[in-house]
């Protein structure tokens, strides 16, 4: 079953501040201070999976003065916006993809990191019709590895 690509369409260049505030424009979100720093340290260098704690790290190394709930917040108003997918792996701790595409994920049980598994390599077979008034939006499938 094919649930095709929900990507949106990305207005501007992610990888500067005024693609990112034209991006979070183009979502619905007023570009704040914080959430333009912390968009450029997500969207501006290509795909990647983030927890609230390593962008968090990321924002104070940059020089950022940013609470963690402040990191949590906006993570979950993107995620609310599309421009996040959130992932619950373990059920301890969320990560944040900047990929929204339909795809599923490697995760590295030992390193507790994600990696893109293109979204044609994996077939899911013999799923069950959804309840009334219901479809199915998409299927997240979790490969679990650990050194051989």
């Amino acid at each position: 079953m094919s649930f095709g690509d929900d990507r949106q369409d990305q207005a501007g260049s992610a990888d500067t501040a005024a693609g990112v505030s034209e991006r979070l424009r183009h979502a619905g979100l007023r570009p704040t201070r914080q959430r333009l720093a912390l968009g450029q340290l997500l969207f501006g260098s290509g795909d990647r999976h983030v927890t609230a704690e390593t962008l968090h790290a990321e924002a104070i190394a940059a020089g950022e003065q940013v609470s963690l709930a402040t990191v949590y917040n906006t993570l979950h108003q993107f995620k609310r916006a599309g421009l996040l997918r959130e992932l619950a792996i373990d059920g301890a701790r969320a990560y944040f993809d900047t990929n929204t595409s339909n795809h599923n994920h490697f995760f590295v049980e030992d390193a507790g990191e994600l990696m893109d598994i293109a979204g044609n390599d994996i077939h899911v077979d013999g799923l069950p019709e959804p309840p009334e008034g219901m479809k199915i939006s998409h299927i997240d499938v979790v490969v679990r590895l650990v050194k051989a």
